[in-house]
């Protein structure tokens, strides 16, 4: 419950530690690390998450974490979905995992995550279904673990959740993006987010990351523009923005801290990418809008209900009862809660003040008085309206109490409690301060405020409580030196009391004097209803009248004009000088009008009949003295009361009463003196019984609230029951919608894989048969009714059913077969019509790897058996001719020379059995002499392609033989081979010649 720099006290999440914001070093040493960008959603928000991700680079150097509405008891697929889309890696969070950027992690079902130094941690959840609210949980966390670097995006989902946590990430200095409603599939969340005027940004999924990457990359890699926050010389364009702002907005920033105004003045900066102060001071020139926002940034409320519970619970159990002890019963406690933002604070005081009054057993009158500087959220506080996600700050019991919900999901406080508390616009700085005040709130006000603006409000805030008043500070707050004016109650939690002091010795006081214009409500009565009971009334008076002896009388409404005239009242009564008017106080002589003002107020307050006796006024210069007598008429009329004023003429007042003074002095002073007198008991009268007519007019409120709230008991316990229902179907429903969305990804997913399938099994040309446990048919490819005459009514129907084309084949036997051992089956079979097929039967496995039937799959060798048949006939054919031919033939390896295959010839050549020729090579027959030439001959043959050559081998005899080769270079199965021939070369023999 706290604003920020100014008269409010909206500071961020952490109130228990001791150091204000301008001494976080933490904090602002985080610009150093990486954004962490937290992503909030509910229903609807599978299709913004994946949309975002899609748009989202691998190296943004951001980590990203998912939050979402899960149901607890449903495995959630979001991990699986998002990597889909995601070109980062995606986790399920598991507890202690580090936050790394360029990662993305999801929240697992059934658990609350925080995060701690960078590390994020699962808590069980802790309250009933619908009454978690996991984003504004994380959301908190980020603000206070991750301070500047914290990012929030609230996407689609219904309800409020994310609400709060974004004015907590706010509150640190951090950036909020939201969906806009025109893209959100739900729009309650963003627009939920979007009316709290603190969203950066607001765009559809698919641009968010263009807008996120160009923030980070200027706020945490180019570096962030810094301002001196120095307490010496202000720089000039800090001034002018000051001036901007005080001109605009009529607020002067000039005295708050510095450092904590020039943190925001850098976070507008980065949103719009701006690095210089005097670029920016100028964009504010040019800009009265940036101006708003700006003004909006530094009044940024980061509060809720029971803020620092423990100080409340302090508060009310040690603080007030000791207060309230010596107090009599009705007594009115005066409170006022300085920069109260949204009305949270206030609310919770008047909470706490029900809840100590019902401990104490006693009742006692509350007044709290909510201010705040921001007008936006004033109207918040008299609303009275706060999101579903207060019942993470409120507990089901206060809930019940003092809270009643709205049919959109949030709650509003009782007219009980709304009644404690008056709400205006007020700056403490600047504006006078409320007095006699019990207790006054003023927390986390003054780590904001500069020690000259300190050292000025609190002594206004000592003079504002009565001697035994009670001031509540924030936790990160204390009074400096001003320790002469308080002492502490309460050193934890800073709860000070006031210190009696000497006049001489009271500090001097300076703030103004104009009055702060609190809330008014003026009745509204329908004027035509009015008027007819008025002169309905009127019939009925004259009536009676007429039938009575009454004395001379006028009746006159509630407003004192005269409205009717009985008898001779002109001794009384006459027009007043000007404008002609018809009011009887107006019209009264002198002397009677001071008694005549006094009774009729009193009528109009008691409801009795009121006689003034032996009255004195002037008359034709001397005195008359009458009998007043002021009474209801028509009391049971539902217009506004009508009254009769009857005077009564006496000869002269009665003896007992001649000691008692007259309304009018006897002994006049003067004409002056006496109109003056007069004047100054009519005003007197007149004042009281305005207080008097005021505080009966609260009583009656009073009074017709509580018969409305007892009337109200009964239905509301009903709605409570109402109320629990439809929160946990409003939960199921957000949870169901989550599952849905993921389902039917999944269901596209198999709808696209169910479409492979069908493509992949028409597209091929093996038939396929898929039979249940029960040998039936549960799905075939087209192909497969070549084979067996099925149609698309014959799912379900058993195998056995069917005649096939096959031959001495029966399927559903092999299928028992497989169901029983398991083991694959491969069988050659035929057709009638001629064809062959390997057919194959093999057990179907499910994904679980359990056994739910068979498959039978039909491949047509029929052109592979004819190709495997002519084959044969050309093996038989070629092999024939290599055995019978008169030439060796031989096939050699190309690379080393060995032989692969020869005929009966080449070996017997040689005089090599066939087992003894393959065993060698090219070398090993070779003669000598032929031995270098050879390798010149293979290399022709493989450059050549084929080559002829004479050469010479040596048998296994060691005869030389001389042979024609003739070889070409072939390769088979990827490997390169010579097949030659050699031919023996008969050489003549050569005689000599006789001489």
């Amino acid at each position: 419950m706290a604003k920020k720099p100014f008269s409010e006290k909206k500071t961020p999440a952490i109130t228990k530690k001791k150091t204000s914001l301008v001494t976080r070093p933490n904090r602002t040493s985080q610009k150093k690390g990486f954004p962490i960008v937290a992503l909030g959603a509910s229903a609807g928000g599978l299709e913004a998450f994946e949309t975002f991700f899609k748009a989202m680079p691998a190296d943004s150097d951001i980590a990203f974490v998912l939050v979402a509405h899960l149901d607890p008891t449903h495995v959630s697929l979001l991990p699986e979905l998002v990597q889909k889309r995601s070109r980062m890696k995606v986790h399920q969070v598991r507890d202690g995992m580090r936050v790394q950027r360029n990662n993305v992690y999801v929240i697992p079902p059934n658990k609350n995550l925080t995060i701690l130094n960078g590390t994020l941690q699962l808590m069980d959840l802790t309250r009933p279904r619908g009454a978690n609210l996991p984003i504004d949980s994380f959301f908190r966390s980020l603000a206070q673990d991750q301070g500047a670097n914290a990012v929030c995006i609230i996407l689609s989902g219904t309800g409020t959740d994310g609400t709060l946590g974004l004015k907590a990430i706010k509150g640190e200095i951090g950036m909020v993006m939201v969906q806009d409603e025109e893209s959100a599939k739900y729009d309650g969340m963003p627009r939920s987010a979007i009316s709290t005027g603190l969203a950066d940004y607001v765009l559809p999924p698919a641009k968010m990351p263009e807008q996120l990457i160009k923030y980070s990359r200027h706020a945490f890699q180019k570096g962030a523009p810094k301002i001196t926050s120095t307490e010496g010389n202000t720089p000039n364009s800090l001034q002018k923005i000051y001036i901007i702002l005080r001109t605009q907005t009529d607020h002067d920033f000039s005295l708050y801290k510095k450092n904590t105004i020039c943190r925001r003045i850098e976070r507008r900066m980065n949103v719009h990418q701006i690095d210089d102060i005097k670029d920016y001071a100028r964009y504010l020139q040019e800009s009265e809008r940036e101006v708003d926002i700006l003004f909006k940034e530094l009044l940024i409320g980061v509060t809720n209900f029971f803020r620092d519970a423990s100080a409340f619970e302090a508060l009310r159990d040690e603080i007030l009862p000791k207060l309230l002890a010596d107090k009599p019963d009705d007594y009115t406690i005066r409170v006022w809660v300085a920069g109260c933002s949204s009305g949270e604070e206030a609310y919770s005081l008047a909470i706490i003040l029900q809840e100590c009054m019902m401990l104490m057993k006693r009742h006692f009158n509350v007044q709290i008085f909510g201010t705040d500087i921001d007008e936006d959220a004033i109207n918040v506080a008299r609303t009275g309206l706060y999101p579903g996600s207060i019942l993470v700050d409120v507990s089901p019991e206060r809930m019940k109490r003092y809270f009643t919900k709205e049919e959109d999901g949030q709650y509003r406080i009782k007219k009980t409690t709304r009644e404690m508390v008056v709400f205006a616009p007020q700056n403490v700085i600047k504006d006078p301060p409320f007095t006699k005040l019990d207790i006054l709130s003023c927390r986390n006000l003054l780590i904001y405020l500069g020690p000259e603006l300190q050292k000025k409000l609190l002594p206004v805030f000592h003079y504002s409580l009565k001697p035994d008043g009670v001031m509540f500070l924030g936790s990160s707050e204390s009074i400096g030196q001003s320790s002469d004016i308080f002492s502490v109650l309460d050193k934890k939690w800073k709860i000070f009391h006031k210190k009696a002091t000497s006049l001489t010795a009271h500090p001097i006081l300076d703030f103004p004097s104009a009055p702060v214009v609190l809330e008014q409500v003026e009745p509204d009565v329908p004027e035509s209803i009015r008027k007819a009971e008025e002169i309905s009334a009127l019939q009925l008076v004259e009536t009676i009248l007429q039938q009575s002896h009454t004395p001379p009388c006028a009746i006159i409404d509630d407003a004192s004009n005269v409205v009717y005239i009985h008898g001779k009242t002109g001794r009384f009564l006459e027009p007043a000088e000007g404008k002609i008017s018809v009011n009887i106080l107006e019209m009264a002589r002198p002397g009677l009008k001071p008694g005549l003002a006094s009774a009729i107020r009193k009528v109009a307050m008691h409801k009795q009949e009121i006689i003034q006796r032996d009255l004195q006024l002037e008359h034709n210069g001397g005195h008359l003295y009458l009998d007043l007598s002021v009474k209801p008429v028509l009391e049971q009329s539902m217009m506004r009361g009508l009254m009769m004023v009857m005077f009564e003429e006496k000869p002269k007042a009665s003896k007992k009463d001649r000691s008692k003074p007259p309304i009018v002095a006897t002994r006049p002073k003067g004409k002056s003196a006496d109109e003056l007198e007069r004047e100054l008991i009519y005003t007197k009268e007149n004042l009281q019984t305005t207080i008097e007519e005021l505080e009966t007019s609260n009583e009656e409120l009073k009074s017709t609230n509580e018969e409305l709230q007892s009337t109200n008991e009964e239905l509301q316990s009903t709605n409570e029951e109402m109320e629990t229902s439809k929160e946990e179907l409003q939960s199921l429903n957000e949870e169901s919608a989550t599952v849905n969305a993921e389902l039917q990804s999944r269901i596209d997913e198999l709808s696209q894989t169910n479409d492979d399938m069908k493509n992949l099994l028409d597209s091929t040309d093996i038939a396929t048969l898929f039979l249940d446990a029960d040998l039936c048919i549960r799905r075939f490819t087209p192909k497969a009714t070549d084979i067996i005459p099925l149609a698309g009514t014959d799912s379900g129907r058993p195998i056995k059913h069917f005649a096939t084309s096959l031959v001495d084949t029966d399927l559903s036997e092999y299928g028992m077969k497989v169901l029983k051992d398991l083991a694959v089956r491969e069988i050659e079979t035929k057709s009638k019509d001629g064809r062959f097929y390997s057919m194959k039967v093999r057990p179907y496995r499910t994904v679980s790897n359990l056994i739910d039937g068979v498959v039978i799959t039909f491949e047509d060798v029929t052109t592979r058996k004819e190709d495997e048949v002519t084959l044969g006939v050309s093996e038989q054919l070629y092999r024939t001719l290599f055995d019978l031919a008169n030439d060796s033939i031989v096939l050699i390896d190309a690379n080393g020379g060995g032989f692969e295959e020869c005929n009966e010839v080449a070996h017997h050549h040689l005089g090599y059995s066939k087992e003894e020729f393959i065993q060698l090579s090219l070398k090993d027959i070779e003669a000598k002499e032929s031995t270098k030439e050879i390798t010149g001959h293979i290399q022709k043959i493989i450059t050549q392609g084929k080559h002829s050559f004479e050469t010479k081998h040596k048998t296994k005899d060691g005869d030389i033989v001389d042979v024609l080769v003739k070889a070409k270079a072939i390769v088979l199965n990827e490997k390169q081979f010579l097949l030659s021939t050699w031919h023996d070369i008969k050489k003549p023999v050569v005689t000599k010649s006789r001489e």
